[in-house]
């Protein structure tokens, strides 16, 4: 795999789609979001056991955490991208940030750092999700109590 000197990707596709991943992230937007990912998933997270199908990991992550948290961004400037030589797998590694809500309605630093692991079949084909590690930052709360309508 090919890693990057810098904080920039060597194929944009790759920056695009984390960007616009997490816009929908951002949105509560899980149908949109969807058609990003392969049926077959994989994803686990700070206090998530592994969990396998897209399916499930809408139900028991997205479903769960978008709606509940506010002001998600991935910060692009420290996107790190491994890119098999072939173009055909990415591995995307990143920070976020986000505003968590307790119990009582207070707003809260949410930060943390995800990695995220795109195929396609061809270069020049989108790209597809196929694994993503979600982590809060060390100390961070992980309820989060907010209460969005999430897009279906």
């Amino acid at each position: 795999m090919q890693d990057t000197p810098d904080s920039s990707a060597p194929d944009p596709s790759v920056e695009e789609w984390v960007a616009e991943w997490g816009a929908e992230v951002a949105a509560a937007d899980i149908r949109a979001a969807r058609r990003r990912f392969d049926e077959g998933l994989v994803a686990f997270g700070t206090y998530a056991d592994v969990v396998a199908g897209r399916d499930a990991v809408e139900a028991g992550q997205w479903s769960q955490i978008w709606p509940a948290i506010e002001d998600f961004e991935f910060l692009l400037e420290d996107l790190r991208v491994r890119l098999s030589p072939d173009g055909l797998m990415a591995v995307a590694i990143v920070p976020w940030s986000s505003t968590g809500v307790d119990p009582d309605g207070n707003r809260f630093d949410r930060p943390g750092r995800a990695t995220i692991v795109l195929a396609r079949d061809a270069v020049g084909e989108p790209w597809s999700g196929t694994h993503t590690h979600f982590s809060l930052a060390r100390g961070v709360p992980s309820s989060t109590h907010g209460r969005r309508e999430a897009i279906r």
